[in-house]
This record gives structure tokens, sequence and C-alpha cells, in this order.
């Protein structure tokens, strides 16, 4: 976030006017580059697509459904989550700037907030204490809204990873034991040449399909991040 103050105070005091039509062109390629990586690691996106790649993974169904429409889904499905805060943003920092109510270092301020605070909901206080033990020892945090971006970031996606994995255990149980109850049959019948996968997968999917998996997955998703 220190990184995009900058650019901001840059392109506000008139100097990025100045500079030439390459160096604009690296200081926006950089902007985007930047941006992509908030996307990642400062929204659900995280969360959300590891726990549908667990599910395709748990279904064994190779590359279906192709890994455009994972990506596709969880990023319609981080606008879904992130709903409240794009709103919060959009009223406290981009509608006051555009009619001129506020300067660009109150909306930047602004909308920092509002992602400081989703961030902050989502992460274990284990998970920030770890990262402000080895930054500064000395540093106190009075309040959880004291919590500096350099601290809160990390934190959130290590704690946005190790939600994740939490989630996608759970999904691999049932598909387990699917896969399990098949290798008892198979071994019972005495076709132990027979990969178990062959015979388990279409009943994965069909257990996946009665359970409506897509809607519940969904459901789910969005729940935890409340």
């Amino acid at each position: 976030m220190d990184s995009a103050s900058t650019l901001q105070q840059v392109v506000e005091s008139g100097a990025f006017q100045e500079l030439s039509p390459q160096l604009k062109v690296a200081l926006f390629l950089g902007g985007m580059a930047f941006l992509s990586s908030a996307l990642v690691t400062m929204t659900a996106f995280t969360r959300i697509v590891i726990v549908l790649s667990f599910v395709r993974r748990a279904l064994a169904t190779q590359e279906i459904p192709p890994t455009q429409v994972i990506l596709g889904l969880s990023l319609f499905l981080t606008f879904f989550v992130m709903g409240p805060t794009f709103s919060t943003i959009e009223t406290d920092a981009i509608k006051p700037y555009l009619a001129e109510e506020i300067s660009g270092d109150v909306a930047f301020q602004n909308a920092a907030n509002a992602i400081h605070g989703f961030m902050l909901a989502q992460t274990r206080r284990a998970d920030i204490a770890l990262f402000r033990d080895m930054a500064d020892r000395e540093l106190v945090i009075q309040t959880a809204q004291d919590t500096p971006m350099r601290i809160l970031i990390p934190a959130y996606v290590i704690s946005e990873l190790k939600t994740a994995f939490i989630m996608g255990f759970c999904l691999y149980i049932p598909f387990m034991l699917i896969d399990l109850v098949v290798s008892v049959i198979l071994m019972s019948l005495g076709m132990m040449m027979m990969p178990p996968m062959i015979i388990s997968t279409p009943f994965k999917i069909l257990l996946f399909v009665m359970v409506d998996g897509w809607q519940l997955i969904a459901r789910v998703l969005s729940m935890s991040f409340h």
C-alpha cells in the first residue's frame, strides 16, 4: 500500500505529466500489475479459487471444469462477496472524490480503511502476532484497527490459505470414503487389477449432482466470510 500511495502522490503533484511516454507506459503497467496482485491477495479470491480447485481434485475429473471456468467463477464470486466492501469504497471514496468533495489522499485513505476492515475481520490474531513479532517485537498495537498494512496483508494471506485448506480437507472426506468403499468392493470381487478411480469417479459425480454441489459450495464459500 505504501507504493500505491507514492504513485498517487506522483500523479497528483504533476510530475507524472512531465515524464516521457515510455516511463508513463511503464508506470501504467506497473500499476496494473499491482492491481492484479491486490485482487489476489487482498480480497476473497484466494480462498475461493483454492476451495474450487480442491473440489475439482476431489472429484478426480482431471481438467473438468476447465481452469478458465474455475478462475472466472472465482472472480465473480469474489465480486459477490466483496460487494459490501466495494460499495463502501464507492460511497466513501470514489463518489466524493469525483465530486471534488474530498482530496485524493482522503479518498485513498477511505478506500484503504474499507479494505483494511474486511481483511481484519478474516485474519486470525495469531497470524497478526506472528508478523508483528517478525517486523518489530517492540511494536505495540493498541487496537486491531491500528494494525499496519505491511503486517495485515501477509497475515491475511496465510490466514486465508489455512482456512481454504481446512475447507478443502472437509471436502475430500466424502469422496475419499467413496474411493475406499469402491476399493473394498473390487478387492472382495477379486478385481484387484481394476483401477478404483474408473468406478468411483461416476459415483462421485452422481453424489455431487444429487446434493447440488455447486450451489452448496457457493453458499458455503459466501457464508464463510460472514
